[in-house]
């Protein structure tokens, strides 16, 4: 009798495999408001890769993901056309050239894209249809209304991945701070039950076609690809 392989058990969503729902007390993203705020606090988010801030605006406040040089006490703006680190402005208002980061995908959103510990974006070409490209960090652009906004600078925490893990525990318990999946076994390497590509008796892989609508634990290979092998010419 088989058991469920992780495909599946990920899927179902156990202990081992959901998310840490007390990891996401903070809620990242952008206040409809114009003007001068201050930060008042830099923290640690178990959610975030990044460290964050918490800014006060007025009687407002919100968190947004801490940029490169964040100073507790500082002033950052929102929709002031200065370009200065921690500031936040509507892409349409940007200089062309400007590293951004915490973009909105759609006018007040509060911000989706590039929020990861030393990464960031560059606004490249503004359209005249009110659109601006943005350089993403694998080099594609993407076109976004003007009037998403972002913050200005480089997201803090840059180099965070140049930590050498020096032995396995330490990826261990890492990993599950986040509930995420470690080790990575190859699928050939592992017992007949546990995967239906497992026990290779000598590494003879099995087919690894799978239909569109199979259910997991059988959707597993290349999901119905239109061609396999290789090109005639």
């Amino acid at each position: 009798m088989g058991k469920r392989i992780i495909s599946q058990a990920r899927g179902k969503g156990s202990l081992s495999y959901q998310a840490r729902k007390q990891a996401f007390i903070y809620r990242v993203g952008y206040p409809i408001v114009s003007g001068q705020a201050q930060i008042i606090k830099v923290l640690h988010s178990a959610a975030h890769s990044a460290p964050l801030i918490k800014v006060k605006m007025g009687k407002i406040i919100f968190f947004n993901v801490a940029h490169s040089g964040a100073l507790l006490g500082s002033d950052i703006s929102l929709g002031v056309e200065k370009i200065a680190d921690g500031n936040i402005l509507a892409l349409k208002h940007i200089p062309i050239a400007t590293k951004i980061f915490n973009i909105e995908v759609n006018p007040g959103d509060g911000g989706k894209m590039i929020r990861t510990s030393g990464s960031k974006a560059i606004v490249y070409k503004k359209y005249d249809d009110g659109r601006v490209g943005i350089t993403m960090p694998n080099r594609n652009e993407v076109k976004l209304d003007g009037e998403c906004r972002a913050t200005i600078g480089i997201v803090a925490g840059d180099g965070r991945t140049l930590k050498p893990m020096m032995k396995a525990g330490v990826h261990h318990y890492r990993a599950k701070a986040r509930n995420k999946l470690w080790p990575k076994v190859s699928a050939v390497a592992t017992n007949a039950v546990d995967h239906p590509f497992g026990s290779g008796r000598g590494k003879r892989i099995k087919s690894k076609t799978a239909k569109r609508n199979a259910p997991p634990g059988r959707k597993v290979g290349h999901i119905r690809p239109s061609r396999t092998g290789r090109k005639k010419r």
